[in-house]
């Protein structure tokens, strides 16, 4: 028998805990969780968005991914629209397995090409990463012996 199986059942709660995490962050003022994974519906929401949209089409948005009431939340709390998109774009990054900053976030928002933001900010991230990380261990010279040609030289 199984170690999983000795404890019974899991449920998809249990199960999304253990391998999704929950992780939270405050934004704004208000403690939400962290995306995990980008809900079906939340590209489509979203990719309509901008900073000319209307207010009335950013709640469905926001409750998609951080909740009911998130949204009021942060309009009494005094989030702007660049706020907003920037926390948006932070928790959908954050949703599709890259961990990225605030910052990082913003300069999608703010940027002119966002796909070329979006490759640069998980790129960057990814190299900053890999800089602090050791690589192993040190190579061995490669003695001056072994890399000596053996041709003769002419001598005419």
């Amino acid at each position: 028998m199984t170690a999983r199986a000795a404890k019974g059942p899991q449920s998809w709660d249990e199960f999304k805990a253990e391998h999704f995490g929950t992780r939270t962050e405050v934004i704004e003022g208000v403690e939400v969780a962290v995306p995990s994974d980008v809900p079906l519906n939340f590209t489509a929401l979203f990719s309509e968005l901008s900073t000319e949209s209307e207010i009335e089409a950013f709640p469905d948005a926001v409750a998609v991914l951080y909740g009911e009431g998130v949204f009021e939340q942060w309009v009494k709390n005094g989030m702007g629209t660049k706020g907003l998109l920037t926390a948006l774009m932070w928790g959908y990054m954050q949703g599709s397995g890259q961990d990225v900053t605030f910052v990082d976030a913003y300069l999608v928002v703010t940027s002119d090409d966002p796909g070329k933001a979006v490759a640069a900010a998980v790129g960057n991230r990814a190299a900053r990463r890999s800089q602090s990380r050791p690589t192993g261990g040190r190579s061995s010279r490669t003695s001056a012996a072994s890399t000596a040609s053996r041709a003769t030289r002419s001598r005419t």
